[in-house]
């Protein structure tokens, strides 16, 4: 048995998203049923319906950034009980057996699921994602949202707050640590957010200054605009113990390999179509490295989930009605937002 429930869905790639509904399981043993309160817009919820990233089956609906209340629990279920705030980010299901999951990088298991174009493990029907009013995940893959955060701009810390948090953490940012983040759009926004409540002295890189008073409110202590200076960041020479790039565009990969100190590292987070081009002598020269990070596991979204809470790190959000979501899809294409979509659930 199923119970279908309202949802916005994609049915081709070329054509609008549309109103229709969507079948969520019947509870397994160790499921929960949340109402969903909030949505967030991923641009990979973009790239994954536009085909942009590879064919995928249709109809499909996408969101994997969720919040919502806990209606129903399993039998089996210890970790969450009727009435609690809870969320789902990237992945609802993961092989929970090879040395990735036991030691809680779920991301990196190879067959992990996605929270939507995935396929269920046990039942093999394709995976929908949070544009509904409902979803059904098992408890070991839901994350306790406390009270004391915005739930509306919490949401998109289920993919852009853990897709920041887990390279700072991994690269030992820490009091007096020097960051700097490559781009202020929906990630980098997030990114200069935690890093400032690590400790970090974080600088900005960004083409221009527009956003440069935003950044400074969310804790930069400095900016630097590429146009202004081609050879800004070079010039920045052995200086920044960690760089994240949220950004897609081409960068100049052995400049920011020179602004960085011994044993930094230049973290690629955007996905540049382009190939990346530095000499090893770049990398040789002081132990730098270049590197990459992809969201995290269960239980470091659950620390990422609670360090905002104790420091008070939401995401700045445009709250929209779901009739609205492919001008969303349009505006985030467009960068025009300030600087994370979140539907409100209830319009579904």
């Amino acid at each position: 048995m199923t119970t279908a429930v309202a949802c916005y869905q994609a049915v081709a790639a070329d054509a609008p998203l549309e109103k229709g509904t969507v079948e969520r399981r019947d509870l397994r043993p160790d499921d929960v049923r949340i109402e969903i309160e909030f949505a967030g817009i991923c641009h990979s919820d973009i790239h994954t319906v536009r085909e942009e990233w590879g064919k995928i089956t249709f109809p499909m609906v996408t969101g994997h950034e969720i919040i919502g209340r806990v209606t129903e629990v399993g039998s089996d279920v210890t970790k969450f009980t009727v009435g609690e705030r809870a969320g789902v980010g990237c992945l609802v299901d993961s092989c929970r057996e090879c040395e990735w999951c036991l030691a809680g990088e779920e991301n990196n298991c190879p067959n992990s699921v996605g929270t939507y174009n995935g396929i269920d493990r046990f039942d093999g029907t394709p995976t929908a994602g949070g544009y509904s009013t409902q979803i059904v995940v098992s408890e070991a893959f839901a994350i306790h949202i406390p009270e004391s955060l915005d739930a509306a701009a919490a949401t998109p810390l289920l993919c852009a707050g853990i897709t920041t948090y887990s390279p700072l953490r991994t690269w030992g940012v820490k009091e007096g640590s020097k960051v700097a983040v490559v781009g202020m759009g929906g990630l980098g926004h997030v990114a200069v957010k935690l890093a400032k409540a690590m400790g970090a002295d974080v600088t900005v890189i960004s083409q221009t200054r527009s956003k440069e008073e935003d950044g400074r409110r969310y804790g930069a202590t400095d900016w630097i605009a590429t146009t202004e200076d081609p050879d800004a960041v070079k010039k920045r020479r052995g200086e920044f113990d960690v760089i994240l790039n949220t950004v897609s565009a081409p960068i100049n990969v052995r400049h920011y390999l020179a602004a960085l100190r011994p044993h930094g590292a230049l973290v690629m987070l955007g996905l540049p179509m382009d190939n990346l081009e530095f000499n090893a002598a770049n990398v040789i020269l002081g132990r730098k490295s270049v590197t990459g990070s992809n969201i995290g596991g269960i239980r470091e979204t659950q620390e990422m989930i609670d360090f905002c809470a104790e420091h008070d790190v939401t995401a700045e959000i445009e709250l929209i009605n779901a009739d609205t979501i492919n001008e969303a899809y349009d505006r985030v294409v467009g960068s025009d937002v300030k600087y994370r979509f979140v539907i409100d659930a209830k319009t579904f």
